[in-house]
């Protein structure tokens, strides 16, 4: 059987959140969101497991893991910071992506996904049934009901996906969306209205190792012209858009029921608490 991995993105900064949003306990025994999707993707036979992270957390998060998941948890763990040139603020997800290529074996197919979000183990099984089916050029995208995916209250950012006969056509990243008093959910306070059933990306792709390969190119490009940038970061879904553009990746689409919950706002946080204790309920 092809190896599989898990890669978890958890190296942001949480400057909305305004703390280490990674280890946020919100389970009963003190769970993270990261370990409800390690539980997960065992679960789905994904046991082996890259956890991409800044170097001033690295200690922490082992820690954690070690006690949460035990000595033989089979976690790898990569700083980003580490790779490419040096700033305080990450460079984004396609960077985070690349900054964990040596600790994915190549030929082989890994599901990436984001710390802070909540997934549901269906939508783990679903991914992980999607794995063995990817090569060179053919990649996999959950995607999510909008209207599943946006906390009661502030506005997040989510990856509009265009979607035909299930494959990805176009992805487009919009800030500012939020469910407003009126029942619509709009882009700001005063903006366009977006149906409610639009499928969205929460970054739970799945991809063969080769991969990399293309998003290097995304990331030099990128790079040339935002070597000296403090803020601007180059993200997955753009870099994705880009591939495919050029003709050199599908991607297939699989749509998840489940409900998300996440981390993005202070005000968040016992929303999480209370929506985890329900959906872990057994």
């Amino acid at each position: 059987m092809e190896k599989t991995t898990l890669v978890l993105m958890a190296a942001g900064l949480g400057s909305r959140f305004g703390s280490t949003k990674q280890l946020t306990k919100v389970g009963p025994n003190g769970e993270a969101i990261l370990d409800y999707t390690i539980y997960d993707a065992k679960s789905a036979g994904i046991a082996d497991v890259v956890v991409i992270v800044r170097s001033e957390i690295v200690s922490d998060i082992e820690s954690h893991i070690e006690k949460l998941h035990g000595p033989n948890h089979n976690c790898v763990f990569v700083c980003q910071d580490e790779f490419g040139p040096q700033r305080e603020k990450p460079w984004g997800t396609t960077h985070a992506v690349l900054s964990a290529s040596e600790a994915i074996d190549n030929d082989s197919t890994f599901l990436l996904a984001n710390a802070d979000d909540y997934y549901g183990p269906t939508s783990l099984e679903l991914a992980a049934k999607q794995l063995p089916f990817l090569s060179t050029g053919v990649g996999m995208l959950i995607t999510f009901q909008l209207s599943k995916t946006l906390p009661e209250t502030g506005e997040v950012t989510r990856a509009i996906c265009h979607v035909e006969e299930g494959e990805l056509t176009r992805i487009v990243e919009t800030a500012n969306i939020g469910n407003r008093p009126d029942g619509r959910i709009t882009v700001g306070p005063t903006g366009p209205t977006i149906e409610s059933n639009v499928p969205v990306s929460l970054n739970l792709w799945g991809f063969h190792s080769s991969i990399m390969t293309s998003l290097e190119q995304q990331w030099d490009q990128f790079l040339s012209t935002n070597s000296s940038s403090e803020k601007s970061e180059c993200l997955l879904p753009e870099s994705v858009r880009s591939v495919m553009s050029d003709g050199n990746l599908i991607i297939r689409t699989f749509p998840s029921k489940e409900t998300w919950t996440g981390l993005t706002n202070p005000e968040d946080y016992e929303v999480v608490r209370s929506k985890i204790r329900e959906l872990r309920a057994t």
